[in-house]
C-alpha cells in the first residue's frame, strides 16, 4: 500500500520547472500590438503628407520608416528562419515586394503592404492559438497537488512526485490527481474531461486490491479512475497505478499534440502543389520584369507589377487551409473524449462506406454471464465449476472473468483448488495443470485438432443445443474426459442499436459484425442490434483476411477493443479502439481511440470528420479562388495594397472558418432523449 512506500524518489526529483513565458511584458499579443502600431504610424505619416503642407518633408518618411520597422520585424524574423531551413515562402516574397516598393520611392505603398501582411499574420496566429489552447486546456485539467496518505497523515505532494502504489485521498468535488483504482469510498465521478461521457460514473472499491495491484489494466471500470476527472459527493481513496507523465490524460495531450504534425491526404496534396506552384510564380514574376522589352512602359511600372504578382500568387491561405481545420477538428474530438492521431484518420473517417465491428466488448457489454452448466461426464456440476474457476481465474479474458466470477457465486463460497502453468491458445481457449492433470477449456473447434481427441457425442449435442439458443459455449475437459459445457450470454450495449442507426444516417452503407463466436451466436447478437451481416467462427488471422477483403472493395473501419483486434485494425483504412482510456495497448494500436467504453462516441466523431472534410473543401476553394482572381488582376494593374488586403483577408476567412469546428455540436442518437 502507499503508506508503506518509500518516498526517496521525491527528494531526488525536485520541483518541476515552470513553463517559460515567451510573451514578455506584453504577453503573447506583442506581434498584434506591433502591427497595430505600424498601422497607426502609417496613418499618421499619410495624414502629414497629404494634409499638413507646411510640415517638414522628412516627417512622413520618418513615419513610413518606423512603420517599416514595426511591420517588418516579425516578417523578417520568420523569413530568416525559413530561409535557414531552405524554404522560400510567403514571408520572403512580401519582404521582396516591400523592398521593391521602397526602391521605387513608394514608401507609403510598401508600409501599407507590411502593415496588412503583419496584421493578417498576427490575427492568423491569434486565431490558430485559440485552437491550440483547446488542446493545452486538457493538460491543465489535472491538479498540481495530491494528498498522499502516509499512515494516519495526509501529505500534500506535487503530482509529479507521486509514485506508483501511493494512496491519494480525493475530497468531494475535487479533480483526481492520478490514474488508479479505488480502494476505499463510494462516489460518482464525472469522466467527461477524459472519456466524453455525459453522465457521472459510479465508482466503488475493488474486490481484491492485491490482484488489482498485479494486473491494473484488468481492473473493472467501476473501480478504475483517471487523472483530471471530477469527484462527486463522496471521499475516495485511490491507489496510484501510473506516474503523472504516463496517465491517460498525459498520453492524450501528448498524442493530440503529435497529431498536429501528421499530415492529411489533402495537406500532402497541398505540399506537392506548392513545390510546383512557388517556382512557377517566381518564373512568372521574372518574365514580367522583361515586359519592358515587349511593351513601351517605364521599368518602375514593370517592377511594381511583378512585385504585385508575387504578393497575389503567394499561397498563404492555401498553406493554412488544411492544418487549421485538422488542428481544430482534432482538438474538438479530444474535448469530446475521442483521440484522433492526425489529419489522415480524421479525413478518412468522413469518407468511410463500410464498418466492421468486433462483437465482444464493442457491440456487447463485454461482461458475459453464465446461463447454463451442462455436465456430460461423471463429474457433478460443482466439480465442473471448481475446475473451470481454478483455471479461468488465472486468465484476464472477458469470458474467463465471467466464468471465474459467476462460477464462484454458484459454488456459494466453496473452496476452489489452485491451478498453474496457464497457457493461452489464441482465439481457441486455454490449458493449465490442476492436481497434476491437464485441463483444457475452450471452443468446440479446439478439440479434434492438433493432437486433441474429438468431443464426446454428449458434449457435441449439448453444444449444438446451447448454440441454437444463441449461447457462447466453453468446453471443460480434464485429461481425456469431457466434464461438460458452460453456456454464456453477452448482452448487447444499450446504445449499440441507436449508434448503428446514427451511422446509417451519416451514409455508411455497409456494417458487418466479425466475431470468433459460433455463427449462430453472431447471428443472434447481430439481429438484436440491427445488423444485416454477421461473420462468425473467425480466428484472429481470419479477421485480418476479412478486413483486407472489405478494404479491397471500399474504405472500411475496424472497431474493436484495441488488444485482440490490433492486427485487423492495422489492416483497415481506419482502426478504432473502444474504451481506450484504460488500455495502453488500445491507445497505441488505433488510429482513433474512443476514450469511453461507449459506442455512442463513434457517430459523433464520424459527424465531426464529415464537417471537417467540408470545411477543408471550402477553405481550398477560397484560397485557390483568391489566387486565381488576384494573379490576372495584378497583371492587369491591380496595386499591391488591394492585393494584400484581399490576400490576407482570405487567410483570415480560412482560419476563422476552421475554428468553427471547435463549436461543433454532436447530434443526439436516434431514439434517445
Amino acid at each position: 500500500m502507499g503508506a508503506n512506500h518509500s518516498h526517496e524518489s521525491r527528494a531526488k526529483s525536485g520541483a518541476s520547472e515552470p513553463h517559460e513565458d515567451h510573451g514578455g511584458l506584453l504577453g503573447g499579443n506583442i506581434e498584434l500590438i506591433a502591427s497595430l502600431l505600424c498601422g497607426a504610424i502609417l496613418a499618421m505619416g499619410f495624414a502629414i503628407e497629404k494634409l499638413a503642407s507646411g510640415a517638414p518633408a522628412m516627417l512622413p518618411l520618418i513615419a513610413y520608416l518606423a512603420a517599416y520597422a514595426l511591420g517588418g520585424f516579425f516578417t523578417l524574423r520568420e523569413a530568416i528562419e525559413k530561409l535557414r531551413a531552405r524554404k522560400f515562402e510567403i514571408d520572403t516574397l512580401m519582404l521582396v515586394a516591400a523592398i521593391g516598393a521602397a526602391c521605387l520611392g513608394e514608401w507609403a505603398e510598401g508600409a501599407l503592404l507590411l502593415f496588412l501582411f503583419s496584421l493578417g499574420h498576427a490575427l492568423e496566429h491569434y486565431a490558430m492559438g485559440k485552437a491550440r489552447k483547446a488542446i493545452e486546456a486538457l493538460a491543465a485539467l489535472a491538479p498540481t497537488i495530491a494528498r498522499v496518505r502516509q499512515g494516519d497523515d495526509l501529505i500534500e505532494t506535487p503530482v509529479e512526485e507521486v509514485v506508483i502504489g501511493d494512496v491519494v485521498v480525493v475530497r468531494p468535488n475535487e479533480r483526481l490527481p492520478a490514474d488508479g483504482f479505488v480502494i476505499k469510498g463510494v462516489s460518482a465521478v464525472d469522466q467527461a474531461p477524459i472519456t466524453g461521457e455525459s453522465v457521472p460514473v459510479d465508482k466503488s472499491p475493488v474486490a481484491d486490491a492485491a490482484l488489482a495491484r498485479t494486473r491494473p489494466n484488468a481492473v473493472e471500470a467501476a473501480s478504475k479512475v483517471f487523472a483530471g476527472t471530477i469527484n462527486g459527493e463522496g471521499v475516495l481513496e485511490v491507489e496510484v497505478t501510473r506516474l503523472s507523465t504516463e496517465s491517460a490524460l498525459a498520453r492524450v495531450v501528448k498524442m493530440v499534440s503529435e497529431a498536429e504534425t501528421q499530415k492529411s491526404p489533402t495537406q500532402r496534396f497541398t505540399d506537392r502543389f506548392e513545390r510546383v506552384f512557388v517556382p512557377l510564380v517566381l518564373i512568372t514574376a521574372g518574365l514580367l520584369l522583361l515586359a519592358g522589352f515587349v511593351i513601351d512602359e517605364p521599368f518602375s511600372k514593370t517592377f511594381y507589377r511583378a512585385m504585385a504578382v508575387l504578393v497575389a500568387a503567394s499561397p498563404c491561405a492555401l498553406a493554412i487551409a488544411t492544418p487549421s481545420a485538422v488542428l481544430s477538428g482534432v482538438a474538438r474530438a479530444a474535448r469530446g473524449g475521442v483521440l484522433i492521431k492526425g489529419g489522415a484518420p480524421l479525413e478518412n473517417l468522413g469518407s468511410l462506406r463500410a464498418i466492421a465491428f468486433d462483437k465482444t466488448g464493442t457491440l456487447t457489454e463485454g461482461r458475459p454471464r453464465i446461463t447454463d452448466v451442462v455436465t456430460t461426464g461423471e463429474a457433478s456440476e460443482d466439480e465442473l465449476l471448481r475446475v473451470a474457476v481454478a483455471v479461468e481465474q488465472l486468465s484476464d479474458h472477458p469470458l474467463a472473468a465471467a466464468i471465474a466470477r459467476d462460477g464462484r457465486e454458484r459454488l456459494g463460497g466453496a473452496a476452489v483448488p489452485e491451478a498453474d502453468d496457464l497457457r493461452s491458445l489464441t482465439g481457441r481457449g486455454v490449458t493449465a495443470r490442476l492436481n497434476g492433470q491437464e485441463i483444457w477449456i475452450g471452443k468446440a473447434e479446439m478439440f479434434g485438432v492438433d493432437g486433441l481427441i474429438p468431443l464426446q457425442p454428449g458434449t457435441a449435442g449439448a453444444i449444438a443445443r446451447l448454440r441454437d439458443q444463441g449461447r457462447t459455449t466453453m468446453v471443460v475437459r480434464r485429461g481425456e474426459e469431457d466434464l461438460g459445457v458452460i453456456g454464456l450470454l453477452d448482452t448487447p450495449r444499450p446504445a449499440a442499436k441507436r449508434a448503428l442507426a446514427a451511422l446509417r444516417g451519416l451514409g455508411v452503407q455497409r456494417m458487418i459484425m466479425i466475431s470468433g463466436d459460433h455463427q449462430k451466436v453472431a447471428d443472434a447478437i447481430a439481429a438484436e442490434v440491427g445488423l444485416d451481416e454477421a461473420w462468425g467462427d473467425l480466428m484472429p488471422e481470419d479477421k485480418v483476411k476479412a478486413i483486407k477483403k472489405l478494404s479491397a472493395e471500399d474504405r472500411v473501419a475496424m472497431v474493436g477493443d484495441g488488444v485482440n483486434d490490433a492486427p485487423a485494425m492495422a489492416s483497415a483504412t481506419v482502426g478504432v479502439a473502444m474504451g481506450a482510456a484504460g488500455s495502453d495497448v488500445a491507445l497505441e494500436a488505433a488510429d482513433v481511440a474512443l476514450m469511453a467504453d461507449d459506442l455512442a462516441r463513434f457517430p459523433f466523431v464520424m459527424g465531426l470528420s464529415r464537417r471537417t472534410r467540408g470545411i477543408i473543401l471550402q477553405n481550398m476553394v477560397v484560397s485557390l479562388g483568391v489566387v486565381l482572381v488576384l494573379v490576372p488582376a495584378t497583371v492587369l494593374g491591380l496595386g499591391i495594397g488591394p492585393a494584400v488586403a484581399v490576400h490576407e483577408g482570405s487567410t483570415l476567412i480560412v482560419v476563422i472558418n476552421a475554428l468553427r469546428l471547435l463549436a461543433y455540436r454532436e447530434k443526439p442518437l436516434p431514439g434517445g432523449d
